[in-house]
């Protein structure tokens, strides 16, 4: 390594990039990846802490409409319709595949701290919009319109916090964490977003406890307006964080070779990408309109009623999320993703095949479709993004995220669309039945083509990356700032050629 570097650096004074081999930029990636300072890894820790609070965020906004279409439908029972109402739960979903897919791009051609304080920007000017929302002239569809627009923005600034904001806390949890690397991961990520359920319908019974129901209009825009707090939390340490070592040291941010991405991970984008869009077409839906859903069955069909059962049913599916963080080390990513993708079958059939007798018995309804939620955020919910964080290498790992996570947007549109022609044409029960046809395909996906990384260290990843694009003839500009070298396989090391 002396010997090269003697051979091959050239005066920091000309400007000129450090070359390397592919084989010394390996060591240096294993060797540096956890050998930070203490600015550095006060810096991972907190990158850590504020994914949670950003992700909150994200969280309480895809479950926002869960209890303000209720509302809606209260205030607006002639102009709320279900073309309206399907309109607006969709264009949070347009916006954060166009979010996830962007900003999962600039989050490694640019940079995690751009990609971060961006969605920061964009959700709290969303939130803003959709707080204002008015029509022209009182007019109800124009207000329905002007919240399609606001959600659709919000929606982008959502999207693309699922890329920077998992990323950027998979390498810090590897960086301070790498034992516990999966489940600090999903402590940070599914569980904050899981908690937004119970967390936006709590907030929901208070003000509508506070403001009555003679005031339904106050509850709807406070409740999107503290949709503008969250994010601000975690504004001011994002402009000041330093990005992982990882990404400072393997970032690609020129000539990005992705035909040589796609060849080496054709069948973990298979992966990723399908077991995500069978995930989110069955939970987003459901969760968009459960409060649709329990107010169909229940007897009392107040809004308070709705929002108290929504409640529970939110809190039934809170434990799920850290069963699976107890298992992901235990049982493996991949094993934990099956069995939660099984359960989608188990309790699928058991709802939807007995759905006339099971509904009639309000709290056990509840109860097994908290149970259903709750396997899924045990399995898919948990392990999507962790294996989406962990199967690719840094410099590619923003974009094949978002790509992932974009794919299973698309899946929650699509399921979203679906629902109520499902419901209309071919009964309640079959939303559940077609719930349990997802959970078997997506075992078999999840089985044939996602990798199990348990255990395995971010940088070995990297290394292996980076050996597989020497071996294909790749060079160019690896790193960022004062990390940045020059990769490049023609480099002689002591007098003699060395190509990997």
């Amino acid at each position: 390594m002396s010997v090269e570097k003697d051979i091959n650096s050239v005066d920091a004074k000309t400007g000129d990039l450090r070359k390397v081999t592919a084989k010394a930029h390996e060591g240096e990636i294993k060797v540096a990846a956890h050998d930070l300072n203490r600015r550095e890894s006060l810096s991972a820790y907190f990158t850590i802490l504020a994914a949670g609070f950003g992700l909150i965020s994200d969280g309480y906004q895809n479950n926002l409409m869960t209890m303000s279409n209720v509302i809606f439908k209260e205030l607006y029972p002639n102009d709320y319709t279900s073309t309206v109402s399907t309109r607006v739960s969709n264009s949070l979903l347009v916006g954060a595949v166009l979010g996830q897919i962007f900003v999962g791009l600039i989050c490694d051609r640019v940079g995690r701290k751009v990609a971060l304080v961006s969605t920061t920007l964009l959700i709290v000017i969303g939130a803003i919009l959709g707080t204002a929302a008015h029509g022209a002239h009182g007019s109800a569809q124009g207000l329905f319109w002007f919240l399609t627009i606001a959600r659709g923005i919000t929606g982008v600034g959502v999207g693309g916090e699922y890329p920077a904001s998992s990323t950027s806390a998979s390498e810090a949890a590897n960086e301070t964490a790498q034992a516990n690397r999966g489940p600090v991961f999903i402590m940070v990520t599914n569980f904050v977003l899981s908690f937004g359920g119970p967390l936006a319908v709590s907030v929901f019974l208070i003000v509508l406890s506070a403001a009555g129901d003679n005031h339904l209009e106050t509850v709807w825009r406070v409740c999107f307006g503290i949709g503008i707090l969250l994010p601000l939390t975690v504004f001011f340490f994002r402009l000041r964080m330093l990005s992982s070592k990882l990404y400072r040291k393997g970032a690609i941010k020129r000539r990005v070779p992705y035909g040589l991405v796609f060849k080496r991970y054709w069948r973990e984008l298979i992966g990723t990408c399908g077991a995500w869009f069978l995930y989110d077409f069955v939970t987003f839906p459901n969760g968009v309109f459960s409060g649709t859903i329990i107010s169909s069955v229940i007897h009392d069909g107040s809004i308070k009623a709705t929002a108290e059962w929504q409640l529970l049913l939110g809190i039934i599916a809170l434990p799920g999320v850290f069963v699976g963080a107890y298992l992901c080390n235990r049982l493996g990513r991949r094993n934990t993703m099956m069995l939660g993708f099984s359960g989608y079958l188990l309790f699928g059939l058991i709802i939807g095949l007995a759905y006339n007798k099971i509904t009639k018995i309000i709290p056990l309804f509840v109860i097994f479709y908290g149970l259903m939620q709750s396997v899924g955020n045990m399995g898919p919910g948990d392990m999507l993004g962790l294996t989406s964080s962990e199967s690719y290498a840094t410099p590619i790992r923003g974009t094949c995220y978002g790509l992932s996570a974009a794919i299973g947007k698309t899946g929650a549109a699509v399921g979203t669309q679906a629902f109520t022609p499902i419901q209309n044409n071919l009964g309640k029960q079959w939303t559940f039945i077609i719930a349990a046809i997802c959970g078997v395909t997506g075992v078999l996906i999840t089985y044939f083509c996602v990798p199990d990384m348990t255990g395995v260290d971010l940088a070995d990843e990297d290394a292996k990356f980076m050996k597989y694009l020497a071996d294909n003839g790749w060079e160019g500009e690896v790193g960022e700032d004062s990390e940045k070298v020059f990769a490049d396989h023609h480099v002689a090391e002591a007098g003699s050629t060395e190509r990997l």
